[in-house]
């Protein structure tokens, strides 16, 4: 039985046991598998990954490990600043789209209402949300390991908390969506751009006391929803507000 010793950094150890985070550990193996394929064998996945050094020198996931060798994983990191010859990860669109599956529901209406461009659908099969993601260069959430190991899936994320509100806030600090938010601009429910329009346009698409009492409303031609700042827009703003101080 062969072994090398790796070290995951960062974000990458969740996705081990406790007693292999944050320091190197022994890992046995056979045959001559590549970075990535040991890699996910321990749990994880390759779009998390950012940056692997085999004995000290960058390496992309198809190098082989041998018997003996040393295996340092990073993931995208801030403050570390890696030349782009030397990545293994895709760097991000300017302007971040996501596909969320089936479980990322309320996660999808979230990033919908902060104006982003998030594809989700209740019976959305996996090979359609990876062929989506490759095919359109969206960054795909999901909460299932195995989706987010399909070698056609090259952005991807997972999220570490349940609650979407957390969610929320953690895929906006790893994405930096604090300046790419533009509220209130999409359909909570099918994800098309909103247009601005008068009382008089969604006349008969809202009760009448509604068209009589707002000024300004926004209309959905994907599924023909009116939007307008009653005192549900109140609570939304909160969230709005509470995002831009936690993810700044």
């Amino acid at each position: 039985m062969k072994q090398v010793e790796v070290r995951l950094y960062g974000a990458l150890n969740d996705f081990v046991s406790p007693a292999r985070r944050g320091a190197p550990f022994l890992h046995r193996f056979t045959g001559s598998p590549s970075v990535k394929d040991l890699l996910e064998s321990l749990g994880v996945p390759h779009p998390e990954l950012d940056l692997l050094l085999l004995d000290g020198q960058p390496v992309g996931f198809a190098a082989r490990v041998e018997d003996g060798g040393r295996l340092a994983a990073y993931p995208a990191f801030e403050s570390l600043e890696v030349p782009d010859a030397e990545r293994v990860g895709t760097p991000l669109p300017e302007c971040p789209r996501f596909v969320l599956d089936v479980g990322l529901g309320r996660l999808a209406g979230l990033l919908r209402m902060l104006g982003l461009d998030a594809l989700w659908r209740n019976d959305a099969p996996d090979d359609a949300l990876a062929r989506t993601s490759a095919a359109e260069g969206r960054i795909l959430l999901t909460r299932d390991l195995g989706l987010l190991k399909r070698s056609e899936v090259v952005l991807g994320y997972f999220p570490r908390a349940t609650d979407p509100s957390h969610q929320l806030v953690e895929v906006a600090r790893r994405y930096r969506l604090a300046r790419r938010m533009q509220p209130f601009t999409r359909c909570l429910a099918c994800n098309t751009p909103l247009t601005p329009a008068t009382p008089l346009e969604v006349q008969g698409r809202v009760p009448p006391r509604v068209a009589a009492s707002y000024p300004r409303f926004n209309a959905c031609a994907g599924c023909g929803r009116v939007y307008w700042e009653g005192s549900h827009h109140a609570r939304m703003q909160q969230v709005v507000q509470r995002l831009r101080e936690l993810a700044p």
